[in-house]
């Protein structure tokens, strides 16, 4: 298939009028306020609904939420969440709950903030906080495990306790069983 195309004229071929249309594009940004940042100084204010990076949060009585239930890890995109559950034998620390993950952390480097291991977790264990500055002197040091994620998410709390067992509400009311 052959493309006619026209011929260009004096004018177009002297390239004088894209010229001077980028010059007066430049004249006209040259005297606009101006909108750089000067960071960290001046911080970004971050709008609603913005999806940062997701972090772990601990109950009232300072334990995991987190049941190793494994949801996240499935639905994550870029597969930047691995999770490895206690085993048979529990987690000692764990309480009352039914399982606590013995190891979890989250790739940041492969994170890409989509929000979906926040909406399919049904313990509400990971939350998406507002910060967007994440970084680091190495790619070791952007892999979070699961102390620092939870130091970084800190505590959730919660109406409804259900791991809280009778033995636990009376000692926080200052009754022995």
């Amino acid at each position: 298939m052959i493309v006619n195309r026209k011929k260009l004229n004096l004018w177009e071929r002297l390239y004088l009028p894209a010229v001077i249309g980028g010059f007066v594009v430049t004249i006209r940004h040259f005297f606009k306020k101006k909108v750089t940042m000067q960071y960290p100084e001046q911080r970004w204010v971050v709008p609603e609904g913005y999806r940062g990076a997701p972090y772990l949060v601990k109950d009232q009585e300072d334990r995991t939420k987190c049941v190793s239930c494994q949801l996240c890890e499935f639905v994550c995109p870029p597969k930047a969440i691995r999770i490895t559950p206690p085993g048979p034998e529990g987690a000692a620390d764990a309480g009352n709950v039914e399982k606590g993950p013995r190891e979890f952390e989250i790739n940041m480097l492969r994170c890409i903030f989509c929000g979906y291991c926040q909406e399919v977790c049904p313990e509400e264990a990971i939350f998406l906080m507002k910060d967007y500055s994440l970084n680091a002197q190495s790619r070791d040091e952007l892999i979070f495990n699961k102390e620092k994620l939870l130091a970084l998410g800190g505590v959730h709390n919660d109406k409804i306790q259900k791991w809280k067992t009778k033995a636990d509400e009376a000692r926080q009311q200052g009754l022995e069983p």
